[in-house]
């Protein structure tokens, strides 16, 4: 059976009997592309979330406890100086690199270019989210004489702009030979009848599949061999998108060395009980970070003997990795998530389709889904004024407008 054969019966297999008719219509390099796409579908998986989305969510009875954290304003001079001797030596031997997943579009935020390369307004001239990132880490080298490597992820739909722009602005004067570029993985999308979408380019529609997706994309980039051939022990992952992020926190390094474990994370207390953040917990006697709508209100509500809340530490997008807990969680199936959404399409006749309401499926994994794979975490609470200021959404909470309050604010007191 040649090629096209055998991906017709795929298809036919699977139902996917319009995207057999569009292979039809194609020819020459179009239709070679499109078969090669096909062959790097895994048809069973797609169809095993779509069938997912039909089935009722089922709520296992789960143990929850909160869990153990340092907070980072209470340690003594001594306690602090000791994480940050532990934690600076790794850095200085050169065995410490950074990850920054910028695979997403500033389309929330009125902006058309990848996320990282949106403007914010600070000082007046204004500063680029990749460039503060830069700066934050070319403040380290200097302090502890290196040059971090730094692994920068985008998506498919955003990485040659990205590469452009950083092309363009000469990585903001960090050394490109210490800088890779790489993609995550996509997902098909797929329509409520379990049908995969066709793009105006006449391939199948794929979207990111979800920050959880970093691992496995490090280690089939060849990201991963790349770190260990250079003696890397620890990785640092973060967003893009927060202006206050600290990127080689030595206190951090140093209470996951301390603390013996493979994982480690920063948190910033909860503004309110109420506030729509995943927060860390232990669930079945493993970490996990739990979505607050998943958090029933009387354990939201709940305090300690101090007066703080026990379910208080959120998640901020700040976290640390050996190189093995990165190798490990690489080769796990994380749990997709799935959102229905507007998503355009061709129809049969090649015509574009806008829907006005949601009509297909994405799946997505989340980053701290990973954490349950381990026996324990390490978290260093941090402050929202020096931690805390992500760039999310166009006015309110999260805005530019706030994220550049606290930008200012924190490097005035510095």
């Amino acid at each position: 059976m040649d090629k096209a054969q055998d991906i017709q019966e795929t298809l036919k297999n699977y139902h996917q009997e319009h995207i057999i008719k569009l292979m039809e219509q194609l020819e020459g390099k179009e239709k070679e592309e499109l078969m090669e796409q096909i062959t790097q579908i895994d048809f069973h998986q797609i169809m095993e979330l779509y069938d997912d989305t039909k089935k009722e969510i089922e709520i296992k009875e789960n143990k929850l406890e909160n869990i153990a954290y340092l907070d980072k304003a209470k340690l003594s001079k001594e306690q602090k100086e000791e994480l940050d001797a532990l934690g600076e030596e790794i850095i200085r031997k050169h065995e410490y690199a950074v990850v920054t997943m910028a695979g997403g579009q500033g389309s929330r935020l009125g902006h058309n270019g990848p996320k990282g390369t949106f403007k914010l307004d600070v000082y007046g001239k204004g500063k680029y989210l990749f460039e503060i990132l830069v700066e934050n880490l070319k403040e380290a080298n200097k302090k502890y004489e290196v040059i971090i490597p730094w692994y920068i992820m985008t998506s498919k739909e955003n990485h040659q702009e990205t590469v452009d722009f950083l092309e363009k602005n000469n990585y903001f004067g960090y050394d490109k030979g210490n800088v890779v570029i790489f993609s995550q993985s996509e997902l098909p999308l797929i329509d409520t009848d379990g049908k995969l979408l066709i793009n105006k380019e006449k391939r199948i529609k794929e979207a990111s599949d979800g920050n959880g997706g970093t691992y496995s994309s490090l280690r089939t980039s060849g990201c991963l061999a790349d770190m260990k051939e250079k003696g890397i022990k620890w990785v640092f992952i973060g967003g893009v998108d927060n202006v206050l992020l600290k990127m080689a926190d030595v206190t951090l390094l140093g209470m996951a060395i301390k603390k013996g474990v493979q994982i480690a994370s920063k948190s910033v207390v909860k503004a309110h009980p109420h506030e729509k953040v995943g927060v860390f917990c232990k669930m079945n006697g493993h970490p996990k970070v739990i979505e607050y709508a998943e958090l029933p209100e009387k354990m939201a509500e709940e305090v300690d003997s101090e007066g703080e809340l026990k379910y208080g530490e959120s998640h901020i997008m700040s976290n640390l990795y050996t190189i093995e807990a990165i190798e490990k969680v690489s080769k796990e199936h994380l749990m997709y998530h799935s959102a229905f959404k507007k998503n355009t399409y061709l129809d049969e006749n090649g015509r574009e389709i806008i829907p006005e309401q949601p009509n297909s499926y994405k799946f997505e994994s989340f980053i701290f889904d990973a954490f349950e794979f381990f026996d324990d975490i390490a978290i260093l609470r941090g402050k929202r004024e020096d931690d805390f200021a992500p760039v999310k959404n166009r006015d309110g909470v999260d805005s530019p407008k706030t994220a550049k309050e606290l930008y200012e604010k924190y490097w005035k007191k510095q």
